[in-house]
């Protein structure tokens, strides 16, 4: 590839690989965004989630020199806070919207007051895989430096579509988020299910904030998130609640993401910085899209809030 080719093909080439590094985080928080709503549940405490499993990971990759027992701390925090947010849930007249909410800002608050130690301390980063490596081109060798994370998030959405699909447990999660009545006649308990459901859902959330924080951009910090958790939310309305549409739509937002960035590296000057607003007016355009209140929103769960 001569000079001018790399020249050309610069701006894709930066998209590609910002798009596979931002939207990791993406792609886990959204899968389990997918399977608590498909339980009937919505849970807007996965920002929360996502900074307290960042600052979790951080500060035992720190401890103990090891950054996949930081992504284990960080799914069991993550878990925490989701049987918090399901047991509180399981009273009566509990709002799920105000629940999460709270734990959001409690999440936030407890992960910047455990975290003030682990500011300044080095972690070590979470591996690499170099699928670029047969090319001979920098830029080609960047953009598919893939994080193993992103792979795993790749493997989980496929299984987690195929688990809705084809085995028990994900009928029974299926079952109950779109009838809680029929879940009952079934034998089945609503609460307990959706419990689960969202303790599992909040564990991902958390591995989003351990790759943030033990990858890209590889630091802990209390601006670290910068709305993630809450653009999920949208992210998986806008895949229907499915799991191959969350990592086709988290690889659309990483790709958005990524475009700012993109045109800088490539000696853009002027008004690339108003990119960096392109997640957020995506995320504007798909909520809007999606509120009208006489449309139905395809795939959605029966017992879900926000289509009642």
């Amino acid at each position: 590839m001569m000079e001018n080719d790399i020249g050309l093909w610069g701006v894709p080439l930066a998209v590609l690989g910002g798009a596979i590094r931002v939207s990791t985080p993406f792609i886990f928080v959204s899968l389990g965004e997918a399977i608590t709503e498909r339980s009937g549940r919505i849970n807007l405490g996965l920002e929360g989630t996502l900074v307290f499993g960042a600052m979790a990971a951080y500060a035992v990759a720190v401890e103990t020199g090891s950054p996949w027992l930081g992504v284990l701390a960080a799914m069991v925090a993550g878990s925490g806070f989701g049987l918090l947010h399901g047991w509180i849930c399981s009273f009566p007249r509990v709002n799920d919207i105000a629940v999460g909410i709270a734990l959001m800002l409690f999440g936030m608050g407890l992960a910047f007051f455990f975290g003030k130690p682990y500011i300044q301390p080095s972690a070590p980063n979470l591996p690499a895989i170099p699928l670029g490596d047969w090319s001979s081109i920098p830029q080609v060798r960047a953009a598919l430096n893939v994080n193993a994370l992103f792979v795993i998030g790749a493997a989980l959405a496929l299984f987690l579509w195929w688990a809705f699909k084809n085995t028990k447990l994900g009928l029974i999660v299926r079952v109950v988020g779109d009838s809680a009545d029929s879940a009952r006649a079934m034998g089945l308990s609503p609460t307990t299910v959706r419990l689960f459901a969202t303790a599992a859902g909040s564990a991902l959330a958390a591995v989003g904030g351990a790759y943030l924080s033990l990858y890209y951009p590889g630091s802990w910090n209390e601006r670290i998130s910068s709305g993630q958790g809450l653009m999920a939310v949208a992210l998986v309305i806008f895949a229907r609640w499915n799991p191959l549409g969350c990592f086709a739509a988290a690889l659309l937002f990483g790709g958005a993401g990524a475009l700012g960035p993109a045109l800088q590296s490539v000696g853009v000057t002027q008004g690339y910085y108003l990119f960096y607003a392109a997640p957020y007016i995506l995320t504007l355009v798909i909520m809007i899209a999606t509120s009208s209140p006489g449309r139905q929103l395809a795939g959605a769960p029966g017992e879900l809030s926000i289509t009642k």
